[in-house]
């Protein structure tokens, strides 16, 4: 059983306490009926009155998972690991999780099974996501309460991709609203109808017929970045449902390759580095 430990710095109550640090009330309600909560060593009600220098325990409950999952072995490049975290780095063409086209041999399922076999009693919850043919870190928590609390964090996503033509200018800013695309469940568009979305690039190298870019995501609608591309006429290498078949690459030239965020137990900064599969000579994405 996940413990998460505190000590109070002022008079309260405990639920008070809790609610502060980021425990909801639905989490809080679940480690009640299957955790517990101990102050001082001694279990305790929410409704008890804490106060500076106390020292307060919260036992996550245990977690099952889906029987919908297939835990299977799988060589992960694990970037991070903690008590809390376990962040990987995705190859391209695996699911971050199951869909009806792949229902099995996802990410997800293959932390699983790492977690499965280190001993862990709870369930990878997954904190972000990448289409089945982008490549990059993928954050899973490692409890539906750090999920909760890692939910409330910014995380600073950027990425690489190499697109089609020579861009100009070197940098820009992309701030056009998404919405599904009226032919098609999967397919997304520019529209006015649609949610607001940012992105950012920055031109690294290329050459008069494609360009390596740095991005960053400030928003995260579904295929925003592949999308956005496309829209000011720079559609990603290999993309073929935002640009064209090149007959050379089976998914877009896309990875998620550095994020930061503030890990919500330690507080500590979190910076994490995919190292950058592609070649800057531009030959493309290895």
């Amino acid at each position: 059983m996940k413990v998460l430990q505190y000590q109070a710095t002022s008079s309260m109550t405990l639920k008070t306490f809790l609610y502060d640090k980021g425990i909801s009330k639905k989490s809080l309600s679940a480690i009640k009926q299957n955790g517990a909560l101990l102050v001082n060593k001694k279990h305790a009600t929410v409704r008890k009155e804490i106060h500076e220098g106390d020292e307060i325990d919260v036992h996550l409950p245990n977690e099952l998972p889906s029987h919908n999952l297939e835990p299977f072995t799988f060589d992960l490049n694990i970037l991070f690991e903690d008590e809390w975290f376990i962040i990987v780095s995705k190859p391209a063409m695996m699911n971050t999780a199951p869909s009806r086209e792949h229902p099995h041999y996802s990410l997800v399922e293959a932390v699983l099974s790492h977690m499965i076999m280190n001993g862990e009693r709870t369930i990878p919850h997954i904190v972000t996501r990448l289409d089945r043919g982008t490549s990059g870190i993928v954050i899973f928590a490692k409890h539906q309460l750090l999920h909760h609390m890692v939910s409330n964090t910014t995380i600073s996503k950027y990425y690489v991709a190499r697109v089609h033509g020579a861009v100009e200018p070197k940098k820009g800013v992309i701030k056009a609203p998404i919405a599904r695309a009226k032919h098609s469940i999967i397919e997304r568009e520019v529209s006015e109808e649609g949610k607001f979305a940012h992105t950012e690039y920055e031109y690294l190298d290329g050459d008069s017929e494609n360009s390596m870019l740095k991005l960053q995501l400030f928003t995260g609608r579904t295929h925003q970045i592949r999308v956005h591309l496309a829209h000011i006429g720079y559609p990603i290498i290999g993309d073929s449902l935002y640009g064209f078949e090149d007959g050379q690459y089976e998914h877009q030239l896309l990875q998620c390759n550095h994020i930061e965020f503030i890990h919500p137990i330690t507080l500590k900064q979190l910076h994490i580095v995919d190292e950058m599969h592609y070649n800057l000579s531009g030959v493309g994405m290895i």
